[in-house]
């Protein structure tokens, strides 16, 4: 993936609900061309904003029992304001379709808010598996994924170690 759109988790409920930011600025190498005099970020990216939120709920939920989280669907995408350089980007996602299950499918409602006004809205319906299912010499890179999810997370949560 180029870009990693979650700069913070602000917090979570595991299996329910995620809390996480954003923080736009000038240096995204995307707003140079999104668009030179009115640089705002894009539609796809706030929703994609939405979908890492969504993929860090499963993964801190289930342990990482997922390599790969992926997009399956998306409707009722609804974009409000423009989100320019210099804001912060707070989107929450929530399980939409209960009961959440640590295998199957699983739907969600996303937001995103700039200062209490809406940029994006959307239901979206994420999937996941493993590499080592659809080839078992995959299993070392599954592992290897996950690993890098890990140190990412100790990041995105604060955890540094001293």
């Amino acid at each position: 993936m180029r870009f990693n759109l979650v700069d913070r988790v602000l917090e979570m409920e595991p299996g329910r609900k995620i809390r996480v930011v954003k923080n736009l600025t000038l240096a995204e190498e995307y707003l140079a061309d999104h668009f030179p005099t009115f640089p705002v970020m894009p539609g796809v990216l706030m929703l994609e904003t939405l979908v890492e939120a969504a993929a860090w709920l499963l993964r801190l939920s289930d342990n990482y029992k997922h390599s790969v989280i992926v997009l399956r669907e998306a409707r009722n995408v609804k974009y409000g304001h423009f989100m320019e350089p210099g804001r912060s980007l707070v989107v929450t996602a929530e399980v939409d379709k209960p009961p959440y299950n640590e295998d199957g499918d699983v739907t969600f409602k996303g937001k995103g808010e700039m200062e209490g006004i809406s940029t994006v809205s959307a239901k979206f319906t994420l999937g996941r598996y493993n590499l080592r299912d659809r080839n078992p010499e995959w299993r070392q890179l599954d592992e290897k994924l996950i690993q890098h999810l890990r140190e990412t997370e100790t990041i995105l949560r604060g955890k540094f170690e001293q």
